[in-house]
């Protein structure tokens, strides 16, 4: 399964999928002339917006709130980011940094409400393409073309992966990462149970869920009261039975409806890992973090989930025990190297901040410094910058290398599901999933419920 190429650098395996996702998704932010518009208006009232210097900032007492989806500290991210601001505050002793630190639904839904009243904090956190649109649209964001010149930051992305973050020629957001969803399994837990081998199949994985269910191990990990992580399993299924990717986009082009036989297939085969027992019990009330914790203390079998996961279960108590694989086929359809595709969330500057050039100062070195920090922590697999290093060399494990391996063979995939529709579409959707978690329901409706919700928000 895995690519024998080991040793090729991070680089090489991270620019290969990004210039795939590319020519399988293309660039979905185009705008309109409205669009040019507000972004006029903003570079105006920002002075950004070009690729000149950044005012520099003054050596006056400042505090920027840094909002940010890092709670868990026992993984290298909740360590990275409180290493790289100390660093900064240490050089830049007049600057204060306090860090407000949310789960990641928790953060969506305080950035709205801040939104909502013009308080964006200094530094926040937004996700790609459709997700970030509105707050583009309202003036909310400061471009950052001028600071993404300084120290060469901006050639350290990989090659389009700021188009994801991009709307009429400015850039206002920077990434975290670049990832795949993957299956992580506990080869310790699967040697129990007597599975010799992960799943290649939807039917095999089933009836591994059965066999792990009946010794007493859950199956899937999942913490489903944050709803994003219900929906991108359930992507997986959908990119498999619509035999390849591009099922909304054409919904949205009007070549397809939700109510299409590939959709509910795909509601079917998932609602027949719930009914197997796959997920643990009350999953709707454990969140993203605590689910994640049921796989990393080696209580659950298997966990789907995007590929910036990988450092935390190195860190974790299954280090070692763990490998990964691809989602399987459905019912004999898809290719299991197109794969769910996460541009990751992104570091956005407020175009209200007050303290606007010590902003940028400061994303500026964070920027430049991210790479490092997480290729010492051994957390480098999947960030969207280019790293210099053999992986295998530095001491990366036997899993992170497993997953640099799948990275090489990807061929395309989709986007999720509130990274392609709009909001209000978006929401329904993800109320859906949730719900198919707690009582079975009919297909075709959950089809028709989201028809419904798209035509009413087009």
């Amino acid at each position: 399964m895995v690519n024998r190429k080991m040793k090729q650098t991070a680089t090489v395996a991270f620019t290969a999928v990004m210039a795939l996702s590319l020519a399988a998704c293309g660039n979905s932010n185009s705008n309109t002339g409205a669009d040019k518009k507000d972004n006029a208006a903003t570079n105006a009232a920002t002075g950004s917006g070009n690729a000149k210097a950044t005012d520099a900032p003054s050596d006056k007492k400042v505090t920027l709130t840094f909002q940010n989806i890092y709670p868990d500290p026992a993984t290298p991210n909740y360590k990275m980011i409180r290493e790289l601001t100390d660093a900064y505050m240490k050089e830049h002793p007049n600057v204060t940094i306090e860090l407000d630190t949310l789960n990641t639904d928790q953060q969506k839904v305080k950035l709205k409400t801040q939104a909502a009243s013009k308080e964006v904090p200094d530094i926040t956190i937004v996700n790609p393409a459709a997700q970030m649109k509105p707050f583009v649209d309202a003036g909310l964001l400061a471009p950052l073309n001028d600071m993404l010149e300084q120290n060469g930051l901006k050639d350290t992305y990989q090659k389009g992966l700021l188009d994801y973050y991009s709307f009429d020629n400015n850039v206002y957001a920077i990434p975290d990462g670049n990832n795949i969803e993957v299956v992580y399994y506990n080869k310790d837990l699967f040697a129990q149970a007597g599975i010799a081998a992960p799943p290649t199949t939807f039917e095999e994985m089933l009836k591994d869920v059965k066999i792990l269910k009946d010794k007493g191990i859950t199956p899937l990990a999942i913490g489903e009261k944050d709803s994003w992580t219900g929906s991108f399993l359930f992507m997986n299924i959908l990119l498999r039975t619509n035999g390849g990717p591009g099922f909304l986009k054409d919904v949205i082009d009007g070549k397809k409806t939700f109510e299409d036989p590939a959709f509910i297939e795909a509601v079917d085969a998932f609602q027949a890992l719930v009914q197997a027992g796959a997920f643990p019990d009350g999953a709707t009330s454990i969140d993203a973090t605590a689910g994640g914790n049921i796989f990393r203390t080696g209580k659950a079998a298997m966990w789907c989930i995007g590929s910036w996961e990988t450092g935390a279960i190195d860190a974790s108590a299954v280090a070692g025990k763990v490998g990964a694989f691809q989602f399987p086929t459905v019912n004999g359809k898809g290719d299991p190297n197109e794969f769910m595709l996460a541009p990751g969330s992104a570091f956005a500057i407020s175009a209200n901040s007050e303290h606007l050039p010590e902003a940028k100062d400061f994303l500026n070195f964070f920027g430049t410094q991210y790479p490092k920090k997480q290729f010492e922590l051994k957390n480098a697999v999947g960030i969207g910058q280019k790293v210099d290093g053999d992986l295998k060399a530095a001491g990366y494990s036997d899993l992170a290398v497993n997953i640099a391996g799948l990275f090489n063979q990807v061929k395309g995939g989709d986007l999720a599901f509130d990274n392609t529709m709009n909001p209000a579409t978006a929401q329904v959707h993800l109320s859906s999933i949730q719900n198919l978690f707690v009582q079975k329901m009919d297909s075709a409706a959950v089809a028709k419920e989201h028809q419904a919700a798209f035509e009413a928000n087009k």
